[in-house]
């Protein structure tokens, strides 16, 4: 009789941690190997890891990085609104001076690391292309 085999033995590809790749993406650094840098300019994913050679380059973070930083900001801003306007009566113009700038720099602050932590996630769960294979929409667009 032959002895089946479960786990790391049986030839399942290598585990990728999912906190692991997140923080990585998050810093800016690949995913896999966290020397190489992430991004090649603000937005703009590199095409491979200078230092490990991991490709990118398929990578799909598409909107959802910005509707993060949107709930994240949003929930930051309104909460702290909230509690400024209890305890403080500030005319319109002292609002804006204060709320549209935190705005600002808490979304530009964020826009990339969150692009960094959802690419390290699509990395770790070997979707859009990091599973080496190719994805069904790009073997068949037709569907």
């Amino acid at each position: 009789m032959e002895e089946q085999v479960f786990g790391p033995a049986a030839g399942s590809p290598a585990e990728r941690p999912l906190m692991q790749s997140m923080w990585r993406g998050f810093l800016g650094r690949c995913p896999h190997c966290g020397e190489g840098r992430l991004f090649s300019s603000f937005l703009k994913v590199s095409n491979a890891c200078d230092s490990c050679g991991e490709e990118y380059h398929h990578h799909r973070a598409d909107d959802l990085p910005a509707y993060l930083v949107i709930f994240i900001v949003g929930h930051i801003v309104v909460g702290a609104f909230m509690g400024v306007e209890t305890m403080v009566s500030l005319s319109t113009w002292q609002h804006l001076a204060i709320w549209v700038p935190l705005t600002l720099v808490g979304t530009l602050a964020l826009l990339q690391p969150v692009k960094g932590a959802v690419v390290g996630l699509q990395w770790a769960l070997r979707m859009h292309g990091f599973s080496g294979e190719e994805d069904a929409l790009e073997t068949h667009p037709e569907v």
